[in-house]
């Protein structure tokens, strides 16, 4: 995107400050709300809030409420972008400010994830109990298999395994199946869940969602099952699912639209209070795949929660890209 040298010199004041230049720096590596701002950089909401006015002000970064919250990141079609990711690439990786930041921004993600980890080993035996509060699971299982189709698929990846519901849901339906999660707990009753349903060609494994280790394209299936509201950057979760589904593979998404119920957040570890379908299809489409199905469920009661089921395809491959592919496997043979 073009813009003018009046736009530009705007852009350059807006993130030519020391304050401002490491906030952007910050939001590079994830979104953040303001008190976790105020935390990293060890300044006042006040002054930081006036640094993130300027910024969203010039286009750089997004602001969103997200119930009590508020959290920024990086303006994603922002014309100011490129500048800016050229500008923090000339940073030193030594620069002992950027270190420091670095290291108080690895704090906050540690306790984030001790609390998470925490929370799950306390509830994982009476995991499906929570799981559907204020949900009609029955319906939003049925709404899954229904979007995800009948397959069968050849590789299934699910992120964030949980008590693993969504591999007991399609194993039958698929070749291999492979469920990853960072608590133990949770692992070990999804074994058990999976033994019981006679899976044998389901996996458990302890893994990462942001940083899975998995080669891309490796999965006609990739399901995210109510997880990304428990992150700090479902963004880059979204990326990496992305990232494993094959030409012609689906992604799964399911979470909760858009809700005020902070409890969740402060006693059952839910970062973010749900999402619009703004920022998944943004994120979606900014990963190379096209939205194909979008469902919302409406609550069971008044107090309830609204469901959400995104799916996109990657459109699959060209034939001679494929042949090439197969050509290159069997002279490696």
């Amino acid at each position: 995107m073009k813009v003018s040298s009046e736009q530009v010199v705007d852009l350059l004041r807006a993130a030519g400050e020391s304050t401002r230049l490491r906030v952007l720096a910050l939001l590079a590596a994830e979104e953040l709300s303001v008190l976790e701002l105020c935390r990293i950089l060890d300044q006042s909401q006040p002054r930081v809030s006036r640094h993130l006015k300027l910024l969203a002000e010039a286009g750089l970064v997004e602001r969103f409420p997200d119930g009590a919250w508020v959290f920024y990141r990086l303006a994603l079609k922002s014309p100011g972008r490129t500048v800016i990711e050229r500008a923090l690439e000339l940073i030193d990786p030594e620069d002992p400010i950027g270190r420091s930041d670095a290291e108080r921004l690895a704090l906050v993600r540690a306790e984030r994830t001790a609390g998470a980890q925490a929370y799950f080993a306390r509830n994982a035996a009476r995991w499906n109990e929570i799981r559907s509060l204020y949900v009609d699971e029955a319906e939003v299982e049925a709404a899954i298999l229904q979007a995800a189709g009948e397959g069968p698929f050849d590789e299934m990846v699910d992120l964030g395994a949980g008590a693993g519901r969504m591999l007991t849901l399609f194993g039958r339906r698929a070749g291999a199946a492979l469920g990853l999660d960072l608590s133990q707990q949770m692992l070990n009753i999804a074994r058990d869940e999976v033994a019981k349903a006679g899976l044998v060609q389901c996996e458990l494994r302890h893994g990462d969602i942001f940083a899975t280790g998995l080669p891309g394209g490796c999965a006609d299936l990739v399901t995210v099952h109510q997880v990304l509201h428990y992150l700090g950057d479902p963004a880059a979760a979204v990326a990496e699912a992305a990232r494993l589904v094959a030409g012609g593979g689906l992604l799964l998404i399911a979470d909760f639209a858009p809700h005020d119920h902070e409890f969740l957040r402060e006693n059952h570890q839910h970062r973010r209070l749900g999402f619009a379908d703004a920022e998944i299809v943004a994120w979606i489409e900014a990963a190379g795949l096209v939205l194909d199905v979008n469902i919302a469920l409406p609550p069971a009661s008044a107090e309830g929660l609204t469901v959400k089921i995104w799916t996109a395809r990657r459109p699959p491959e060209p034939a001679a890209v494929q042949n090439a592919a197969k050509t290159a496997e069997r002279s490696a043979a």
